[in-house]
C-alpha cells in the first residue's frame, strides 16, 4: 500500500509530495523545492528509503508547484507528466518569475501528457486521475483508492479551497468540481493539499465554509 511523505518547500510553503509503496518505487508530485537545503531532504530521503523515482506529476502548473520540476529531471531523468490544458500556465511562468523574485529554472515539457480520466501506475499502486479545474484550467488530482488518499493540489483545502482569481480560475467550476468529484470520494479519505495540513473529505463537507 502507498505511503506518503510531504515536505513543505519554497516560499509560498507549497507541499511536495512523495508516494512510495513495497515495490521501492516512487512519484514525486508538485516538486517545489528551491534551495539546495530543501532539494537534499528531498533527495536524502529518497536515498535513505532506497527508493526509485519513476514518475514526475504535476497537479497543475503554478510556479510554486514547478519550481523543482527542472532540478528532478537533472537528477532524476524524469520529464513532468500534467495535463495538456496546464501547458500554457506553465509557459507563464519564465514570464513572471522575475516580477515576483524568484529564481525560476525552466521546466522540461511532457513526452506525454495526461489525460482527463482512467490511471497512472507505478510500483504495485494504482493512481486514478480526477480532473478538476477551476483553480488552474486543468488542474488533476490524484486518487489512491487502495491507500484511500488524494493529493488534491490546490483544489481542496482544510477549511478552505484554492484560489479561483487567478488566469484561467473560475469560481462555479472549482465548487461543482468539488462537490461532484471530490465529495463522492469515501468521508475517511484522506486529502493531501497542495498547501497547509491535511484533512478528510468528510470533514470538509461538514465544515469547509465555502461549501454548503
Amino acid at each position: 500500500m502507498a505511503k506518503v511523505k510531504s515536505f513543505v518547500n519554497n516560499p509560498y510553503q507549497e507541499n511536495t509530495y512523495l508516494l512510495y509503496d513495497e515495490s521501492g518505487e516512487c512519484v514525486i508530485i508538485d516538486p517545489g523545492m528551491y534551495t539546495a537545503t530543501e532539494q537534499n531532504v528531498v533527495v536524502n530521503f529518497i536515498k535513505d528509503n532506497n527508493l526509485k523515482p519513476v514518475l514526475l506529476l504535476n497537479t497543475h502548473c503554478h510556479i510554486d508547484h514547478v519550481l523543482g520540476n527542472k532540478f528532478i529531471f537533472d537528477k532524476y531523468g524524469l520529464k513532468p507528466k500534467f495535463n495538456i490544458g496546464e501547458a500554457p500556465v506553465l509557459a507563464s511562468v519564465v514570464a513572471y518569475a522575475p516580477q515576483m523574485g524568484i529564481r525560476y529554472e525552466v521546466s522540461p515539457l511532457p513526452d506525454e501528457y495526461l489525460p482527463e480520466t482512467g490511471s497512472i501506475q507505478f510500483g504495485n499502486t494504482t493512481l486514478n486521475l480526477i480532473f478538476a479545474p477551476g483553480h488552474s484550467p486543468a488542474s488533476l488530482c490524484f486518487y489512491d483508492k487502495g491507500a484511500n488518499i488524494l493529493i488534491g493540489g490546490d483544489v481542496l483545502f482544510r477549511n478552505s479551497i484554492g484560489r479561483y482569481d487567478l488566469p484561467g480560475g473560475n469560481f462555479n467550476q472549482l465548487i461543482d468540481n468539488i462537490t461532484t468529484k471530490l465529495f463522492a470520494l469515501p468521508d475517511d479519505c484522506t486529502v493531501y493539499p497542495g498547501h497547509g495540513p491535511e484533512t478528510t473529505i468528510g470533514y470538509e463537507k461538514q465544515n469547509n465554509p465555502f461549501i454548503n
